[in-house]
């Protein structure tokens, strides 16, 4: 099997988060094909094994994708379909590299299509850190085949709830769906007043407001309301969850989905071969941050060894209507990471 049906086999077949049995199940026939040790782990994960030795080079992609199908179908050198960006392109780059380079002595090669990454459990890379201790580590994350990824934002999830005794429309008691406006307009005022001397997106604390929900039976008017928080580096969750709180006002706040913001180092092994693998391959490398979140957040923490993000395609096009990755640029994003897995 070519890359492009690898490829082009994973996009056919709909995998959103806590549906990817499926997809696993494939993936390991391919690689096994390929000549991997492969198997599915006890969580979901779609794993394979090239080589064997001290040293582990753990490339770990995300086999979920983000809910709404789309047909998969090829045009004008692109493949279009839910996944083809983010992230099977990655995982298919990841198996391909890996395929070509081969077994190599002294070292082994494992390829993680994770569980989970679209959703707030993250289930997948979790269970993987428990398993492995890689000497380098590369998450499978869009960034286009000559850029390197070195950082995420982290994130908080705040749920918001208040209830109260109904009241008349003329009474001056403020109603709930107003107290949730209030600690809105708290929350982002205080995330402007941080910003305020941080003009890079990826300093700034950035609150986003992903539902509000309000309802009564006659007697209690209630409102539920849930905020996503990105969170820059230099803060700590727990810092932004104090600060949160303080705008609670009576109401019930409670925080889940925490992921510390981190930082890869750039002055290691694992950055000077992928530099030298995109000149080699003709381009001009650069490093990028991204301002959302992602497995390299729990897994650079847990494993403490050089890490960046690297796979093809655009991250605009990440959820979206139009999802499509240009199959040229996975052919060179294949062609680097195998230059970089033959020196590492």
């Amino acid at each position: 099997m070519n890359h492009i049906d690898l490829l082009h086999g994973l996009v056919k077949i709909y995998s959103p988060s806590t549906q990817e049995r499926a997809v696993s199940d494939y993936l390991v026939a391919q690689m096994r094909a390929l000549g991997f040790r492969a198997f599915v782990d006890d969580v979901g994960n779609a794993v394979g094994i090239l080589g064997d030795g001290a040293r582990d080079v753990v490339l770990l992609g995300h086999i979920d994708t983000f809910h709404g199908f789309i047909e998969p179908r090829i045009a004008d050198g692109k493949l279009y379909g839910r996944g083809s960006v983010d992230a099977k392109g990655c995982l298919a780059t990841f198996v391909s590299a890996c395929a070509r380079v081969g077994a190599r002595d002294g070292v082994r090669f494992v390829v993680i299509g994770a569980v989970e990454e679209e959703c707030a459990t993250s289930k997948g890379a979790r269970f993987a850190i428990t398993q492995y201790r890689p000497d380098f580590c590369i998450i499978g994350e869009p960034s286009g085949w000559d850029r390197i990824t070195l950082g995420y934002k982290g994130r908080v999830l705040v749920d918001y709830e208040i209830a109260q005794a109904m009241t008349h429309t003329a009474s001056a008691t403020r109603p709930p769906a107003e107290e949730a406006i209030a600690f809105w307009n708290r929350l982002t005022a205080f995330a402007a007043e941080y910003n305020r001397d941080k003009p890079r997106v990826f300093d700034q604390l950035d609150p986003s407001l992903r539902a509000i929900n309000t309802n009564d039976d006659g007697f209690t008017d209630r409102v539920a309301m849930r905020i996503g928080v990105r969170v820059p580096m230099g803060l700590t969750i727990a810092q932004v969850e104090n600060d949160i709180a303080q705008f609670a006002d009576g109401a019930r706040v409670e925080f889940s989905s925490e992921e510390e913001p981190f930082r890869a180092e750039k002055n290691n092994a694992l950055v000077r071969a992928f530099l030298s693998a995109i000149r080699g391959a003709g381009g001009s490398p650069a490093f990028t941050v991204k301002t959302g979140t992602a497995d390299m957040n729990i897994a650079g923490p847990a494993w403490q060894c050089p890490i960046v993000a690297y796979g093809p395609g655009d991250s605009a096009l990440d959820h979206t209507p139009n999802e499509h990755l240009d199959l040229a640029e996975y052919a060179r994003a294949i062609d680097v990471l195998a230059r970089v897995l033959a020196v590492l």
